[in-house]
């Protein structure tokens, strides 16, 4: 109350709160689905689906959505609308409308990545449940399909990431032209990330520059940096204050991704929702199997460094993970991450950012470093 009253007394409005934004994004979304159902029925009108009858692309894709995700990206489109809005009213009102579409299409960009990301890497559980393709695949077994299971459920869910894709491209085609490239952007960084990530592994990779690039592209601009430019980019940030949010993307991107790759590790399955030790056991590129590379003695470094001819069995998992800890890898990390945070802060201390949208930013920069899940 006491924030309203001092924002109309110097005739700027009160600084948008995330939770309001959150309502209205569900409710946007949950139109979205609606949508996709009504348009999918009326084409697919007497047509069977066979194997995966009532379990259609619509509601595989709607469980997705409404799976319980962190809503970050969103959040952080919030956060970088809310730092430059207070001059017009009724301006704020229709920037507030496309910010909502802008996260409902992150959102749906983001289903896309995780389904299309959990058949690259075999996953077997997303958010505590089991992935799409492994679900379907169930689902054609009880079938008695023909064919493959494991096979017919990779390609239903690449389907269902293919129409999350299509649309948040949909909700993105109507916006003004630096909005569109920014998020053409994005998702080229994000198909890049994928693809060094799957190369690295495929060629053991180790180098920390390239992990850093493989955490920055996959993780860091998508979640972070360029969701928190779209926002800006939606109220019209001026130059200096575009660049003080691009700055703190850049270090609060960089700690997400770092506790990403810590809780893919060490993190607890039951607050995961995934199981631990996949990068480790898929030689994924990342910053921590970069350092055990480095910092493992001998009768290790071969489990990790990308030149072992037998692949590192689940069994050894739990040694290896103890080892990466006594040999400080772990700290080393928790320490790159404090850094970034740090920096993020930095960034935001001198800036025009508006003082509740700092605090706000701040929260989600500490939020994401020292999350558990």
């Amino acid at each position: 109350m006491a924030d309203t009253v001092a924002a109309e007394a110097t005739g700027r409005s009160a600084c948008p709160d995330w939770e309001t934004t959150r309502a209205a994004l569900d409710r946007h979304l949950e139109s979205v689905l609606a949508d996709v159902e009504q348009t999918w029925r009326r084409l697919a009108r007497g047509v069977r689906p066979g194997v995966i009858d009532a379990d259609d692309l619509p509601l595989l894709l709607a469980r997705m959505v409404r799976s319980g995700g962190k809503r970050i990206r969103p959040a952080m489109v919030h956060w970088g609308w809310a730092a430059t809005t207070g001059v017009d009213p009724d301006r704020e009102q229709a920037q507030r409308e496309t910010m909502v579409r802008v996260a409902a299409a992150l959102e749906l960009l983001h289903v896309f990545a995780l389904v299309h990301d959990d058949v690259m890497d075999q996953s077997l559980s997303r958010r505590g449940q089991p992935t799409t393709h492994v679900g379907v695949a169930a689902l054609h077994r009880r079938a008695g399909g023909h064919g493959d299971a494991e096979r017919f459920g990779e390609s239903i869910a690449v389907l269902v990431g293919d129409l999350a894709h299509a649309e948040a491209d949909h909700l993105v085609a109507g916006l003004d032209a630096p909005l569109r490239d920014t998020y053409r952007t994005m998702v080229v960084e994000l198909v890049q990330g994928q693809r060094l990530d799957l190369t690295g592994a495929a060629s053991g990779r180790r180098d920390l520059d390239h992990a850093l690039s493989v955490a920055r592209a996959k993780s860091g601009a998508y979640t972070v940096q360029r969701p928190l430019q779209l926002g800006a980019q939606v109220g019209a940030a001026a130059p200096g204050l575009q660049q003080a949010l691009e700055e703190y993307g850049h270090h609060a991107g960089a700690a997400f991704a770092l506790r990403d790759d810590v809780l893919g590790l060490w993190g607890d399955p039951e607050r995961t929702g995934k199981p631990v030790g996949d990068d480790l056991l898929a030689g994924k590129p990342t910053v921590l199997l970069a350092l055990a590379a480095e910092r493992l003695p001998g009768r290790w470094r071969p489990l990790v460094d990308g030149r072992a001819v037998t692949p590192l069995h689940p069994g050894q998992v739990p040694d290896v993970l103890a080892a990466m800890v006594e040999a400080g890898v772990r700290d080393e990390v928790e320490d790159m991450i404090d850094v970034e945070v740090r920096a993020a802060e930095r960034a935001l201390q001198q800036a025009p950012v508006r003082a509740e949208a700092a605090e706000g930013l701040l929260a989600m920069a500490r939020a994401m470093a020292w999350r558990e899940a």
